[in-house]
């Protein structure tokens, strides 16, 4: 599963981790990524999407029909 929101597009970012002597080394800042199912009603058929916890509550507040419309309007697949 990539680390990658199918609605925000949230991604994972690179940064450093910087020790009590100030050296420097590489790490990765990874995105809340949880696969969570849904009722589409208009489809008649449960969806499973690729979210962030950001996206989960996009789509608590607009709806997940919005939130399918969003997504494949970015040219995403459901």
């Amino acid at each position: 599963m990539s680390a990658h929101c199918q609605l925000t597009g949230a991604q994972p970012r690179f940064g450093k981790t910087v020790s009590h002597s100030h050296r420097r080394s590489s790490r990765r800042f990874d995105p809340n990524i949880q696969r969570r199912r849904y009722w589409l009603p208009s489809e008649g058929r449960h969806i499973r999407l690729t979210l962030s916890a950001k996206g989960i509550k996009t789509v608590d507040v607009i709806g997940i029909e919005a939130a399918v419309a969003r997504i494949r309007a970015a040219g995403g697949r459901v």
